[in-house]
């Protein structure tokens, strides 16, 4: 990065025979081995696809350490000048997936000349839509105890119905597994920054959310859509009735893996899973309907 702080980079598909450029952030605690499914799915065809382990996360130097939203943005705008500069003939197309779905969304009104944006369960639970005993204890615990580590156990919330991937996934030795408080305050700050920025996105995008979402509340969703863009380009959005919020690596994940390629192929197509939604479909209304219950 141009302060001189290295991320691991993988790469999945031939740049030779690519038809467009995905770079994918993965979510928070995980790392680029997140997305080594669907890149496979997605080089296969023809889609360039390149994942990096963001500042903190994976690999690189701080691990478990929160460097900042400012910091992560932009990383990633770094990353998209480096890979533009090597594949200068490709449409660039950005792919985030919760936490890195916020990173995406807070850089998207700055980024020029992208061809579509793949929002992956982003993480949106935004101050603004948390109780606030949540915001209050939060900021409590960051002034008294930042390096407290909180594990989440107990509280019997499975991001995924893959219950083998999510075994595979607990026994990773690059998976944080303990989170610092203020990196959970940091990333408040992200999702705060993320939904700001909803109604600027610009590019073309591809909303994907899952029925049985448990990390990111239904509410905090619905209170997105609200914001997005609604013009003569609205965001194309797809609510999964079997998905969850690892929705690339659920059981019924390949549907996923399979509507993302076709829209970066080809966004006036019907993706081919059929779980696409308006805004006012009856379904997307009961599930807000039950949210603000």
């Amino acid at each position: 990065m141009d302060d001189g702080y290295r991320l691991e980079l993988r790469r999945w598909g031939r740049a030779g025979r690519a038809r467009a450029l995905a770079i994918a952030l993965h979510g928070l605690n995980d790392y680029a081995d997140a997305f080594s499914g669907l890149g496979d799915y997605l080089g296969e065809r023809g889609i360039l696809t390149y994942a990096y382990d963001q500042r903190g996360f994976g690999a690189t130097e701080g691990r478990g350490l929160w460097h900042g939203d400012a910091r992560l943005v932009a990383d990633l705008k770094t990353v998209v000048g480096l890979l533009r500069h090597r594949h200068p003939a490709l449409p660039v197309y950005l792919i985030g997936e919760s936490m890195g779905g916020a990173v995406v969304m807070a850089a998207a009104p700055d980024l020029r000349a992208i061809s579509g944006l793949v929002l992956i369960s982003p993480a949106v639970w935004d101050r603004a839509s948390m109780p606030g005993l949540q915001r209050w204890l939060l900021d409590t615990l960051v002034q008294l105890a930042p390096g407290l580590r909180l594990t989440g156990r107990g509280l019997h919330i499975l991001p995924s119905d893959n219950l083998p991937m999510l075994r595979a996934y607990s026994a990773d030795p690059m998976v944080i597994k303990a989170t610092r408080v203020d990196a959970l305050w940091g990333v408040t700050n992200l999702m705060d920054r993320a939904a700001a920025a909803a109604p600027h996105l610009g590019a073309p995008t591809l909303l994907l959310y899952g029925r049985n979402d448990r990390i990111i509340p239904a509410a905090a969703y619905c209170a997105l859509l609200a914001d997005l863009p609604s013009g003569p380009r609205p965001p194309t959005l797809v609510l999964y009735d079997r998905g969850w919020h690892m929705l690339t690596r659920d059981l019924h994940g390949a549907w996923v893996q399979a509507d993302i390629a076709a829209w970066i192929l080809d966004r006036t197509a019907p993706l081919p899973a059929g779980q696409e939604v308006t805004r006012d479909d009856p379904r997307l209304r009961a599930l807000c309907a039950e949210a603000t219950r």
